[in-house]
């Protein structure tokens, strides 16, 4: 009896024992909402593993209930398609209950805000153009095909498709007036197609009649002739044939198909000289030949430190020097060649049967600009203040003395290229300010880079008064391109330029070029120098460094093509053409913008295409598609917008860039708001 009774007790206690709960799986919706907290009963511990980039989630850790707040940062997670109505992604919870733990999914849901529009094209005839006779300025009515109509109402334009048109929901007067209009409402025959916004194709061969007609009628807004448009003979872009050039995709964001082709009508005949201090340049590279001040051309070795690398100490020979053991590329090479690299068949190397030759094209093709190189870093990839000084006096033609040796160029710079620089602090900088300072007022542009921090603080010489710091650009895949994530914001910052992306972070490949069977990353290619085989070779760089020349070429090409005389209009008509990104106006992130080339060098034209672009305030950038008929569905995060229907003249693939036909609207959108409408988006022809 005792052993039953203690059986029994035993198996009472087992039936009393208690699994451990886990972590259940359950989707939190944030809804149109920026934030929101989810809960769940637990007693054991837990954390948070694998959180979606677009969402942010507090705390990450804890014991006993699971009570956490998820914040979501739309624009992380949004495509640059815009597409997508809902975000949606895994969060998982790792908990500990006890003997028992495991892993759990929690699905996590956004909505996204909308933005709805079409992009139009401009009635190219008005209704007032229609003449007596029935021509249509120059052109005739019997030219058109119809007529496009729009109506002042939805209800009048199903009148006029045939449709029935219920107005019982309006007030007894409304109908009254309605019933009215609608009665006098008088459609010419033909055929017609709903072009949705309340317009009408009207298929008629009798064009000036339906015009009175309809023109008469208290019901349409407008009616203008289907004018047939023509083909405008606007001429190809020029795309370079050498070997790479089809990866240089920085010329085309920049338009220079079209400023290309303007070089081919003659005119960049005055000569400009830029200063590029550097490295030092190869002068054997066969894709710079005849484009550099060489060696008793003016062309100097500035670098005074016991790393100097060649052993010669100050001299007239700049070359980046062969050292022994060295693996790293010539970057004033590489800066050089984004300048001025030579087009076309280029001269063999000898011993080298495998270098390319043709090579890649550098900015100024047929222009008159020669680059100076001016040593001043030296082999272990550092500069002194002192040696900057020197370079960037020496560059505007002022005598300075090295060694014990006076120089002084016979071939001042316009332009000096600075593609250096550091976070040194505003009182260190001051010898480098007031070498900008004395050479900016003899006339000399100096363009700097702006650095590549991946913050905002300032880098000298750029911040510098009187320097334009350039901050660098990278594609995004939209229309537009966007800031890249290591390019410095700062108040100083003045223009923008491609750099490419930094490939040891995230690659991207939106320039939709390949390389030995490969998708190419949007990175910067340029002329280069094998070190360890010495020899020739071309190569790709990210940063600042890259953006700095596009800006000091652009520089060069608008004094030698005589469109600016001095450093004062040139500086202020790059500023003037730019395409603003970002904020409206000016910003620490882009400055005034990305330069233009093809505005700033004379509004010059190769296409004509209608398009759709959006910017974020915050520097985002996103293509949603268009429809056959122009109308858009934007799912965007919070925020402010610019949404800009506009023509792409320059061949960029920018609509409406600087001095482009645009229509734009500003519209922020949020929880509080979250649905726009725009409406049609008309730029003009």
């Amino acid at each position: 009896m005792k052993r039953l009774s203690a059986l029994l007790t035993a198996a009472l206690l087992s039936a009393c024992t208690q699994t451990p709960e886990p972590v259940t799986p359950q989707t939190v919706a944030l809804g149109r909402a920026l934030s929101t907290s989810a809960s769940q009963s637990f007693g054991g511990s837990w954390s948070i593993e694998k959180v979606p980039d677009w969402l942010s989630v507090s705390p990450s850790s804890g014991k006993g209930d699971v009570s956490v707040n998820f914040t979501a940062d739309r624009s992380r997670g949004t495509p640059v398609s815009a597409d997508q109505p809902r975000l949606s992604g895994e969060v998982t919870v790792v908990w500990k209950n006890g003997s028992a733990s495991g892993r759990t999914v929690w699905t996590v849901t956004a909505d996204q805000y909308t933005v709805t529009g079409r992009v139009m094209d401009a009635a190219s005839v008005q209704a007032t153009d229609v003449e007596p006779e029935g021509r249509l300025g120059t052109q005739s009515a019997g030219e058109a095909r119809g007529v496009i109509v729009k109506y002042r109402s939805a209800a009048a334009q199903a009148v006029a498709l045939g449709r029935a048109v219920p107005v019982t929901t309006l007030s007894e007067a409304a109908q009254d007036v309605t019933r009215g209009t609608l009665t006098r409402l008088d459609v010419p025959r033909g055929e017609r197609r709903d072009l949705g916004s309340r317009a009408v194709l009207l298929e008629t061969a009798d064009v000036a009649g339906a015009l009175r007609s309809l023109q008469a009628d208290p019901n349409v807004e407008y009616a203008v002739p289907n004018a047939v448009l023509h083909a405008q003979g606007l001429g190809q872009p020029v795309v370079p044939t050498d070997q790479y050039a089809g990866l240089q995709w920085a010329y085309k964001l920049l338009g220079y198909g079209a400023v290309w082709r303007d070089m081919e009508a003659g005119g960049y005949t005055r000569p400009v000289t830029v200063a590029v201090i550097d490295t030092g340049v190869r002068f054997d590279h066969p894709d710079l030949q005849g484009v550099l001040y060489g060696p008793g051309e003016g062309a100097l070795d500035v670098v005074t430190s016991s790393s100097n690398g060649d052993g010669n100490g100050p001299d007239t020979d700049p070359t980046d020097p062969d050292t022994p053991g060295r693996s790293t590329g010539s970057h004033g090479t590489h800066v050089t060649g984004i300048i001025a690299a030579r087009w076309g068949k280029i001269a063999p190397y000898a011993g080298c049967g495998s270098c390319s030759t043709s090579g890649v094209v550098g900015a100024a093709y047929r222009a008159s600009v020669k680059v100076l190189p001016i040593r001043v870093i030296d082999t272990a990839d550092n500069a002194t203040t002192a040696d900057v000084v020197n370079a960037v006096r020496y560059a505007a033609g002022l005598t300075v003395t090295l060694g014990g040796k006076t120089y002084t160029s016979p071939h001042p710079a316009a332009v000096i290229n600075l593609s250096l620089g550091g976070p040194v602090s505003a009182e260190e900088a001051r010898p480098l300010c007031g070498a900008v300072a004395e050479v900016t007022a003899r006339g000399a542009l100096v363009v700097a880079a702006a650095g590549n921090g991946y913050g905002s603080e300032p880098y000298y010489p750029a911040a510098c008064e009187g320097a334009v710091a350039v901050a660098s650009v990278t594609l995004s895949g939209a229309s537009a391109p966007v800031h890249a994530e290591y390019s410095n914001s700062y108040p100083q910052v003045m223009l923008s330029a491609p750099g490419g992306v930094d490939v040891s972070r995230e690659a991207t490949f939106y320039n939709g070029g390949s390389l030995n069977g490969k998708p190419y990353p949007d990175v910067i290619l340029s002329t280069d120098w094998d070190y360890a085989k010495d020899q020739p070779t071309y190569y790709s760089y990210a940063g600042t460094s890259q953006a700095t020349p596009q800006v000091s070429a652009l520089a060069a090409l608008l004094l030698s093509k005589g469109v600016t005389k001095g450093r004062d209009d040139t500086l202020a008509r790059m500023v003037a053409t730019t395409t603003d990104l970002g904020e409206a106006g000016r910003d620490e992130a882009f400055g005034y913008g990305m330069i233009n080339p093809a505005a700033a060098l004379g509004n010059l034209t190769v296409s004509n295409t209608l398009g759709l672009r959006v910017q974020g305030n915050r520097g985002s950038a996103f293509q949603p598609t268009l429809d056959a008929l122009g109308r858009f569905t934007a799912y965007l995060p919070d925020g402010t917008f610019s949404v800009i229907g506009g023509r792409d003249r320059d061949g960029d693939g920018i609509y409406g860039g600087a001095n482009e036909p645009r229509d734009e609207r500003r519209v922020s959108i949020g929880p509080d708001e979250p649905q726009a409408a725009l409406g049609e988006l008309t730029p003009g022809p």
